[in-house]
């Protein structure tokens, strides 16, 4: 190899790293293409780590006033095995639910939901449609953020066609979100995410509080191995 084809292999490595080390992803004979903004959301509260995880341990509680609700969980991602831990303890796995554990299920999902919700934009990617504003006032705060909106498709899943409203910051991180169900213009929910852990890489709001109320839902007990 002469000099000159050495000078525009190094040239062209140069551009490589350079390239991926802006965020930019290759994807093959089409060239460099830039990550999502449900990417970049998703991976910006720890998405890329949890290929890593081998069990999420938590509990979900909501007080109400002066009652209190809670349930607690243990998933194994890589084979889907959950246990639900309450007074009759159900193990079950996705490939094979009978209807005790498709019922049982739906709590999971709700729960897993509210700790996971920006790993879901991947995960439900090709189930939702998405836009993306700059600029917009957050309900709650009423500071000008970020705002992704995602709504789901009218089939499958425990509650189709609704909607979510992401606020966040330029770190991408979620601080307020509204749900609207079956994607109606008023909102259903909105709270705030607050009280982050970094647990192995995952980054995760362990509270989520209503204006206006005595509302609150958080975490206990969220071990990430």
């Amino acid at each position: 190899m002469n000099k000159t084809s050495k000078m525009k292999n190094y040239v062209v490595a140069l551009c490589l790293i350079g390239m991926l080390s802006t965020g930019f992803t290759l994807v093959g004979e089409k060239g460099f293409q830039e990550p999502t903004i449900l990417e970049k959301v998703a991976n910006a509260n720890g998405f890329e780590n949890w290929q890593k995880v081998e069990e999420l341990r938590f509990t979900f509680n909501v007080d109400r006033d002066t009652t209190h609700f809670e349930r607690s969980w243990v998933w194994h991602p890589k084979t889907n095995d959950i246990t639900a831990i309450s007074a009759d303890t159900l193990m079950y796995n996705w490939a094979d639910m009978d209807s005790i554990a498709y019922k049982t299920n739906g709590g999971f999902i709700n729960d897993k939901y509210w700790l996971l919700a920006p790993f879901q934009l991947i995960w439900d990617a090709d189930n939702i449609t998405h836009s993306h504003v700059a600029q917009a006032e957050a309900p709650i705060g009423k500071k000008t953020m970020q705002k992704l909106t995602i709504v789901y498709g009218n089939e499958g899943g425990y509650t189709p066609g609704d909607a979510y409203d992401f606020y966040f910051g330029d770190d991408l991180t979620v601080q307020e979100w509204v749900f609207r169900k079956s994607n109606q213009e008023e909102p259903s929910m909105m709270t705030t995410w607050e009280d982050y852990e970094d647990m192995n890489g995952l980054k995760l709001a362990k509270m989520h509080q209503m204006p206006g109320s005595n509302f609150k839902l958080y975490f206990t007990g969220v071990s990430v191995k």
